[in-house]
C-alpha cells in the first residue's frame, strides 16, 4: 500500500543517536527502509550509522528530501518534535513514543490544525508499532519476518496483537499488504477511519484485519464507516471482554468510560455493521482465512 510508506518513500529518524533510534534505526535500514539521516539537536554536521545528522527537521528536509519521519525522543520532548516534524514539510510522521501526555497531544492536534487539510501531516501514533508493507518498508519496530506479503490490511490499536495476527495469517498463507499501528492512546494521530479509507482506495489490498480494544469511541465510528463505505470485507477483534468497568487495562486508552466503550458493546456494534469478528486472540488467522473464502 504505497499511499503510506514504500521502498521509495525518504526516513528520517528523529531521536536518531539516542540507544532505541539507533537500534530500531538499524532494524529499520536492514530491511531495506530509505532512511536519509536523522536528527538530534545539537549534533548536526555529524554522523551515524553512514548517515548524516541534522540539528533540526527543516535542514534534513532540505538537505535530503525526506518526506517522513520516525520519532524516538523521550516523551517530555515528543511532542515538539512531533510539531517540528510538521513545521519542517513531512508529509508522514510515526511517533512511537510511549507515555506521551494526554495534554501535550492535545496542543499538537490544535497545532496540526493550522495547515490546510491537504497540505496537513499524517500522524500516526503516538504509542505505536509502526507501518510495515512486508518486502518494501518498514517504518516501525515491528519484527519484519513475521509479515509475509499478501492482500489483507490490517490496522489495529496493541501493536501486540497486530504481530499475533501476522504470524496467525502467515501460517495459515497469507499475506499482509500494510500493517498499520495506530496507538493505544486516548488521544491520536490517525483513526481506524482514516485507515480503513486508505485500504479501501488501495488496490493491492482485498480484506482488512481491525484489532480495537475497550475503551474510547473509535471502533464503533469505525463500524459505521465500513457499514456505508467499505467494498471488501472486515473482519475485527475486540480485546478486552473480561475488563471491568471503570478500570483501566494495558494502553491508556483503554478504560470504559461510557456506553458502547466496552468489549461487548463494540463486538455487537461491529457485527451489525456486517463486520466479521473473530471470537479469540487464538482465531484470528482462522477468521481472515474464513472471510477470504467467504467473499
Amino acid at each position: 500500500m504505497s499511499v503510506l510508506v514504500d521502498q521509495t518513500t525518504k526516513v528520517i529518524v528523529q531521536g536518531f543517536t539516542g540507544n532505541i533510534g539507533s537500534f530500531h534505526a538499524k532494524e529499520m535500514l536492514d530491511y531495506g527502509t530509505r532512511i536519509v539521516g536523522g536528527v538530534t539537536p545539537g549534533k548536526g554536521g555529524t554522523t551515524h550509522l553512514g548517515l548524516p545528522v541534522f540539528s533540526t527537521v527543516k535542514d534534513a528536509v532540505r538537505e535530503t528530501g525526506a518526506t517522513a519521519s520516525i520519532v524516538f525522543v523521550p516523551p517530555p520532548f515528543a511532542a515538539d518534535a512531533i510539531m517540528e516534524a510538521a513545521d519542517g514539510g513531512i508529509r508522514i510522521c510515526v511517533a512511537i513514543t510511549d507515555g506521551i501526555p494526554a495534554q501535550d497531544m492535545m496542543q499538537v492536534k490544535r497545532y496540526m490544525r493550522r495547515y490546510r487539510r491537504e497540505e496537513r501531516m499524517q500522524l500516526i501514533g503516538p504509542n505505536c508499532a509502526g507501518i510495515i508493507s512486508p518486502g518494501r518498508a518498514l517504518l516501525g519496530i515491528m519484527p519484519g519476518h513475521i509479515y509475509k506479503q499478501g492482500p489483507v490490511g490490517i490496522v489495529g490499536r496493541s501493536g501486540t496483537l497486530g504481530y499475533e495476527a501476522a504470524s496467525q495469517m502467515k501460517a495459515a498463507g497469507i499475506g499482509v499488504s500494510t500493517s498499520v499501528g495506530i496507538g493505544g492512546d486516548p488521544i491520536n494521530g490517525s483513526s481506524f477511519t482514516d485507515i480503513l479509507e486508505l485500504f479501501e482506495r488501495d488496490d493491492e489490498t482485498e480484506a482488512v484485519m481491525m484489532i480495537g480494544e475497550i475503551g474510547g469511541p473509535q471502533e464503533a465510528e469505525a463500524a459505521l464507516f465500513v457499514r456505508d463505505h467499505m467494498s471488501k470485507p472486515v473482519i475485527a477483534y475486540v480485546a478486552g471482554l473480561t475488563a471491568p468497568k471503570g478500570r483501566r487495562m494495558g494502553h491508556a486508552g483503554a478504560i470504559i468510560s461510557a456506553f458502547g466503550e466496552s468489549a461487548a458493546e463494540k463486538v455487537e456494534i461491529l457485527r451489525d455493521a456486517g463486520v466479521r469478528v473473530a471470537p479469540s486472540p487464538a482465531e484470528l488467522g482462522a477468521t481472515v482465512a474464513e472471510a477470504l473464502k467467504a467473499a
